[in-house]
């Protein structure tokens, strides 16, 4: 979220990103069935709430640009970003997926399980989990993904990741990979990392080249 000093929306815009946070259904801390809303379909995320609530912020803020809207996040985050710029491909233009759980087949299963359901697989050999497995629907990608992930994490196993690779290089879509040696499931904050999703999101959404080599610092 971005304050102005000047507390008009120029200053705001002049600022070049607005971050936006959004409790959509599926999150925790209101009631049961706000918490439970897409039990059995994981593949929802709350994405459909999070285009909808930008949207409806944009009709009201002129400054908003909805042609150049991102996001990224790690783990769950991590599947759901990519979720979002393959189920939203004319709306979201640039993800940053990092430690995604791809498809929960290939994650714990007390936590597909626990929120998608037992996997059942009908006669023709389709199941339940299809519907949030994202390498099944990479023909859809328009936008500019960058998708990382750790070689020693052990909560999220690369194979996640490698599913999705995989079907993208099938499906001949151009995307971006960065592998991180020697890194477990916590990489999310290191400042490499910081820097080259910030630069992303500088070069693919503003259409400016960043610094180069920028160096993040970290408190200590």
């Amino acid at each position: 979220h971005f304050r102005s000093a000047r507390g008009d929306n120029q200053a705001i815009a002049e600022l070049g990103f607005i971050v936006i946070e959004i409790d959509a259904l599926g999150t925790p801390g209101r009631s049961k069935s706000f918490h439970e809303f897409y039990y059995g379909n994981m593949g929802d995320s709350g994405i459909p709430d999070q285009v909808s609530a930008i949207e409806q912020l944009a009709a009201k803020h002129a400054w908003m640009d909805l042609d150049r809207v991102g996001l990224y996040d790690h783990s769950g985050g991590g599947f759901a970003s990519t979720r979002a710029l393959l189920t939203f491909p004319d709306f979201y233009r640039v993800a940053v997926s990092q430690a995604g759980n791809h498809d929960n087949r290939l994650y714990a299963d007390e936590w597909g399980e626990k929120w998608h359901g037992i996997e059942v697989v009908d006669e023709e050999g389709n199941s339940n989990y299809d519907s949030q497995a994202n390498q099944l629907i990479v023909d859809n990608l328009k936008g500019k993904l960058l998708i990382a992930h750790g070689t020693t994490d052990t909560n999220v196993h690369p194979n996640n990741t490698l599913a999705v690779v995989d079907a993208l290089i099938e499906a001949n879509k151009d995307f971006d990979m960065l592998i991180l040696p020697n890194r477990g499931h916590g990489f999310a904050r290191e400042p490499y990392m910081m820097r080259k999703r910030w630069d992303y999101f500088v070069q693919h959404l503003m259409g400016a080249t960043p610094p180069k080599e920028f160096f993040f610092s970290t408190l200590k």
